[in-house]
């Protein structure tokens, strides 16, 4: 028979919502015994329009690309410790492009069954919404997807695993 969930993701972006949807990722890992994945986005989109906007000229946005760079990674190691903690495995992927984009690529190419994110940010124009790059994510990838709230008790979950 097969699992409800075998393969999971959780999008980090560093925030605390995504170190909290990282934490119910792992509990869940745990609880189906899925594979857990972690991705970190290098959002070239973004970079390229700031320099089309003048706010970067070309030789900043290659310090900033690394420095996105740089953050990415230790958003991904801070997930696998999380992980490791706890007996879980957590896998690093890295992706770049635009967000939802990349996202939706890595869910495909993973065969992901779960996509855990965490909450988009409170105060928004419905504009605002309808052009994030993370809320297009979810409403546009082709797998279910869970986005972590309620922090005491996704914390006091975490805190029970071995």
């Amino acid at each position: 028979m097969k699992k409800p969930i075998e393969r999971m993701m959780v999008y980090d972006d560093g925030s605390e919502g995504s170190i909290l949807a990282a934490r119910l990722a792992i509990v869940l890992a745990a609880e189906f015994d899925a594979e857990l994945h972690a991705l970190s986005v290098l959002n070239t989109r973004a970079l390229s329009e700031l320099v089309q906007a003048h706010i970067f000229i070309e030789s900043e946005q290659e310090e900033y690309r690394r420095e996105l760079a740089e953050d990415g990674a230790r958003y991904l190691n801070h997930a696998v410790e999380m992980g490791k903690r706890k007996g879980v495995t957590v896998i690093k992927q890295n992706a770049s492009g635009s967000i939802s984009a990349a996202i939706k690529e890595k869910v495909a190419e993973l065969h992901i069954d779960l996509l855990v994110m965490g909450p988009p940010p409170r105060i928004r124009s419905r504009r605002d919404a309808l052009y994030d790059e993370v809320e297009m994510a979810m409403r546009t990838v082709d797998c279910s997807v869970l986005i972590a709230r309620d922090e005491e008790r996704i914390e006091e979950l975490y805190e029970q695993l071995i």
